[in-house]
């Protein structure tokens, strides 16, 4: 009698948890996942970046043209479109309802103008001219 108390005992103490070799396979399997899936992630994340910045970028253009339209020519520079810098009588701004925003990744639109055409970009990640894959500039040429 005694041994039977023994023997249920020891299968109670089986059947309650997990052994160490069973947790380290599940380990195992979710860094296996979590290495499969956070290349997609941040893959994601840079690609809504860019298109953050293509949004602003038309924004801008946007703003940019209609302060054509009213004063005859663009800006020297993208406060131009906050402010009357040129003390023209015909600009009828701000063309932006808030400050010029910083591109998504932090740094400033580079914005070039002869008067009657521009430029704007963003250097994108790494905030320097050129690059390729990630690291391309993103804008208007």
């Amino acid at each position: 009698m005694v041994r039977q108390k023994f023997s249920k005992v020891r299968h109670f103490q089986l059947t309650n948890g997990f052994t160490l070799i069973e947790i380290l396979v599940v380990m195992a399997i979710i860094g296996m996942l979590a290495v499969m899936v956070a290349p997609n992630i941040f893959n994601q994340q840079a690609g809504a970046q860019r298109d953050a910045a293509l949004s602003q970028i038309s924004a801008l253009e946007a703003a940019l043209d209609t302060h054509r339209l009213d004063v005859g020519e663009y800006p020297d520079s993208l406060e131009g479109l906050r402010e009357n810098i040129s003390n023209r009588a015909s600009w009828n701004g701000p063309y932006l309802r808030r400050e010029v925003p910083l591109d998504p990744w932090g740094y400033e639109y580079v914005y070039d103008s002869n008067g009657r055409e521009f430029t704007l970009a963003s250097y994108g990640p790494d905030g320097e001219r050129g690059g390729e894959g990630d690291d391309a500039d993103v804008g208007l040429q």
